[in-house]
């Protein structure tokens, strides 16, 4: 049997075992947190559209009929909004029928 001349130094060691060892968990670091941000962005933009799809309907309703709608259910009925409740609470507040009612999405 042939005996190495070179012996392995700790270095060597350390930067043919650990270090891809490392840059891999860094690279799935990072690509834990990216998928985690668009997610995060993803739900905003679905809080978004639904309170800009619910505020169209009301002043659609408004242009239509003359007035505000009463509920959150007439506006799901009439206008084909879906509401996705197990995600969002919708607050909407009608003082009279020709104010502009109060709106707010809000994510559970």
């Amino acid at each position: 049997m042939k005996k190495s001349i070179y012996k392995k130094s700790g270095w060597d060691v350390l930067r043919s075992a650990v270090l891809p060892l490392l840059f891999t968990v860094a690279v799935m670091l990072v690509i834990v947190y990216g998928l985690h941000q668009t997610e995060q962005s993803g739900r905003a933009e679905a809080k978004r559209v639904l309170e800009d799809s619910i505020r169209r309907a009301v002043v659609t309703a408004y242009a239509i009929e003359g007035r505000y709608p009463e509920s959150i259910a007439y506006i799901e009925e009439h206008f084909e909004i879906h509401i996705d409740w197990s995600r969002f609470i919708v607050h909407y507040h009608i003082f009279a029928s020709n104010v502009f009612p109060d709106i707010a999405v809000i994510e559970l």
